[in-house]
């Protein structure tokens, strides 16, 4: 089983940014939409671009590299939403919900030193929890997503400086395995939260 993460936070925290401390080279980057990245030297990654879930499903299959990122996760939601926005009924909200869910599953499934980072953005519910946006409540009721894996940093902005939120504060769900990280926040450094947890996991970390 693949160590999935999610990284959620607003727009402008620093979830893209967090990306600037990792080889290219080692990493499978999925972009949902196409956009420069937010950081120096940014031209030497050359991501995927589809917002389509069975060919995001196919790249993660098919890549060696250990480490798959997939950026701006919600607007897979988004966009098929928007497509079908003209269709009546609920049957696209349960498609939607079933398309999100057979991507989760799919990575969950990759090899073991597979390491899985989802970046999305957050909503607050009307009782003022802070949890992955999402579309439609099949996803909602159903299905909570950050149930399905065992780590959900929060991207926060403090004093003007991006950080990762390690610990739940009562009204999100962020978490982490206990140990993990010893910091109620850290920098928000993906490459260092990815050796973080190949040492809590004992994986050993190789270049594609």
């Amino acid at each position: 089983m693949a160590k999935v993460s999610l990284i959620l936070g607003k727009s402008g925290s620093g979830k893209s940014t967090s990306l600037r401390n990792f080889n290219p080279q080692d990493v499978a980057l999925i972009q949902v939409i196409r956009k420069p990245l937010p950081f120096k030297d940014s031209n030497a990654w050359t991501p995927l671009i589809s917002d389509d879930h069975n060919m995001i499903i196919r790249a993660c299959m098919k890549t060696k590299r250990k480490i798959i990122i997939i950026d701006d996760f919600q607007y897979m939601l988004a966009n098929e939403f928007m497509r079908r926005s003209a269709e009546r009924g609920f049957d696209k909200f349960t498609e939607i919900g079933r398309h999100t869910w057979d991507v989760f599953d799919a990575m969950l499934k990759l090899p073991d030193d597979v390491r899985v980072y989802i970046l999305s953005h957050t909503e607050e519910t009307e009782s003022g929890q802070i949890k992955m946006k999402t579309i439609g409540k099949m996803l909602d009721e159903k299905i909570t997503l950050e149930g399905m894996v065992t780590i959900v940093l929060r991207s926060v902005v403090q004093d003007g400086q991006n950080f990762f939120s390690t610990r739940n504060n009562g009204s999100d769900t962020t978490k982490a395995p206990m140990g993990m990280f010893e910091d109620d926040l850290i920098d928000n450094d993906l490459a260092a939260v990815d050796a973080a947890i190949c040492n809590y996991y004992a994986i050993t970390q190789q270049a594609a």
